[in-house]
């Protein structure tokens, strides 16, 4: 049964088309069919999915709690792979290149190489690949 789910991650956004053109420019697609004045669906991978939602139509989502203030808080670290360190190298120089900023030094495990950077937001974005076959032999043993 959890094959068949999806995943769908909101989060508020301050001026939505500007949302939309900053991702983008990191070459995400959007579907249309999902995509209006108050919210948009950006395409991560066949079942997962970002809506990138007005402020206020975030809000209805969430009576009685406040939108997280993302220049003090995360409340959430949104994590997408790629093929390969380059890739994740690229993307974080498209989000530099579109208004974003880097958000912390890479990381680098060997078998997983990661970077992250702040949308126009605030939001956490960690761009990551990473390769199981270089796994050290205690995580390939203990199955971590």
């Amino acid at each position: 049964m959890a094959a068949d789910r999806e995943i769908y991650v909101n989060l508020p956004v301050a001026d939505l088309d500007k949302s939309i053109g900053f991702f983008r420019a990191l070459g995400f697609e959007f579907n249309e069919r999902f995509t209006g004045d108050k919210s948009a669906c950006m395409i991560i991978g066949e079942k997962s999915y970002v809506m990138l939602l007005t402020r206020a139509s975030f809000e209805d989502f969430i009576p009685g709690k406040a939108i997280a203030d993302t220049t003090r808080t995360a409340e959430a670290l949104v994590a997408v792979s790629a093929p390969d360190r380059a890739a994740v190298d690229t993307m974080i120089a498209d989000a530099v290149a579109a208004g974003g900023s880097e958000y912390r030094e890479a990381a680098d495990h060997g078998w997983m190489y990661y970077r992250a950077f702040q949308d126009l937001d605030g939001h956490v974005w960690e761009a990551l690949a990473s390769d199981e076959s270089l796994l050290p032999d205690e995580m390939k043993e203990s199955g971590s």
